[in-house]
């Protein structure tokens, strides 16, 4: 793209703090729940489906709108759903009732999802070909530091002392500043790469690749280990293990600090060693947390529960490379948000949506462990897919095919 380093760097400081936003907002409901649920006289059932249904209107968003930048350009549709998604989670903490908040919240999924395809596909180009692992890394990775890390603190923080509606108020702020800074100091990527835009009928055409089925697998795969480990690693140690809940908040954020730190190193690696290795490895590293919080002896060393979950929860890197670099690197330049689109729907329709369900009905007939379980069988179909995997071409002399012919036989 003969894009600066300097700009390089611009941008992904830019795009970090927004991406670390989009899970401020995302996932303060979680953490503010304990406050607002008795207001409104809220079941676990319920709390849930505020989840449920904003990964649902994300997925369909962020291939839509993915899409759709590819044919508009990406700012044109990137700056609004900043803005928009910010003025949500403004409007959520002006919500009376139960049904409000589940709109206000299906609103949030519709205007959030494009963020990850076209922020994503931002940064795969406008970034040199031996940086984009590096890059796109250090981005995914704000999730587990802001999402995972600071937003439980800020936002029980504010909560306490001036309350839940307070909170997603400070919570809307930070969007604003990050919608003005991508509209002030981002650059539209140079389309002459692009060539022609596709017509409705050729996006179609990357269905023809073998890796983005198996990118579509591996997401639906990762998906679920990572809300399965999410919603129900929390009430396993607290209620079968028996720990108390800081020792359960301790472990936890051990194990997103290093989802934050793995995140950014393992890509930047894979632009060294290829895709396909480092995804592998990311894939085994993962079962090692589910499995981790089932052996009982270790919640005796709960220093050395934290640093075993620490080293192995890959779960921000294993998202850089199966629902964003893969991808993009497999079909022709206008397809890039598009594919990252189609992946992320998968994996949140199927993964995100479906295996919290499922864990949850198993775990009422035959306990919390297997909940755990569930979550390692993710990585192993994660795995699976990735050993299928044909390593995408990285020189920029090997250009894809710009039309749906030979698609087949190169990917």
């Amino acid at each position: 793209m003969g894009s600066t380093r300097r700009y390089e760097n611009t941008l992904v400081g830019i795009l970090f703090f927004t991406w670390g936003t989009v899970f401020l907002d995302r996932m303060s409901p979680l953490y503010l729940a304990p406050y607002f649920a008795p207001e409104f006289r809220l079941g676990n059932a319920q709390i849930g489906t505020l989840a449920s249904v904003l990964a649902v209107t994300w997925a369909a968003s962020t291939f839509f709108f993915g899409a759709l930048s590819d044919r508009l350009g990406r700012k044109p549709v990137l700056v609004p759903a900043v803005f928009v998604f910010s003025i949500l989670s403004w409007m959520t903490g002006l919500a009376h009732s139960y049904h409000q908040l589940l709109l206000i919240r299906a609103l949030m999924g519709i205007a959030e999802g494009p963020t990850w395809s076209i922020m994503t596909a931002l940064i795969e180009e406008s970034s040199s070909v031996k940086r984009r692992g590096r890059n796109i890394g250090l981005v995914v990775s704000a999730a587990a530091l802001v999402g995972l890390a600071a937003a439980p603190v800020l936002t029980t923080q504010v909560a306490a002392r001036w309350g839940w509606r307070s909170a997603f108020l400070v919570a809307g702020i930070p969007g604003l500043l990050a919608g003005f800074l991508i509209w002030k100091f981002v650059k539209e990527p140079d389309a002459g790469t692009n060539h022609a835009k596709p017509s409705m009928l050729e996006y179609f055409s990357i269905l023809r690749y073998r890796n983005i089925w198996l990118c579509c697998l591996g997401a639906t795969g990762f998906m679920s280990w990572l809300f399965a480990l999410s919603v129900f690693a929390p009430l396993y140690i607290t209620e079968v293990a028996h720990e108390p809940a800081t020792t359960a908040g301790f472990l936890l954020g051990a194990s997103g600090l290093g989802s934050f730190f793995l995140g950014f190193l393992l890509p930047s690696l894979s632009d060294r060693m290829g895709r396909k290795p480092v995804l592998l490895l990311m894939a085994m590293l993962s079962a090692v947390v589910p499995l981790a919080f089932l052996v009982p002896v270790l919640y005796v060393y709960p220093l050395l529960l934290a640093a075993i979950v620490f080293v192995a929860n890959t779960g921000q890197g294993i998202a850089s490379l199966i629902m964003v670099l893969v991808p993009t690197e497999s079909v022709p330049s206008q397809f890039r948000a598009t594919s990252i689109g189609l992946t992320t729907l998968v994996g949140e329709i199927m993964g995100a949506t479906g295996a919290p369900i499922l864990a949850g009905t198993l775990a009422e007939k035959h306990g919390l462990g297997l909940t755990m379980w569930l979550a390692a069988g993710g990585s192993a179909v994660l795995f699976l897919a990735a050993l299928f995997l044909q390593e995408p071409r990285l020189d920029p002399s090997s250009v894809l095919p710009t039309s749906s012919a030979g698609g087949v036989s190169q990917q």
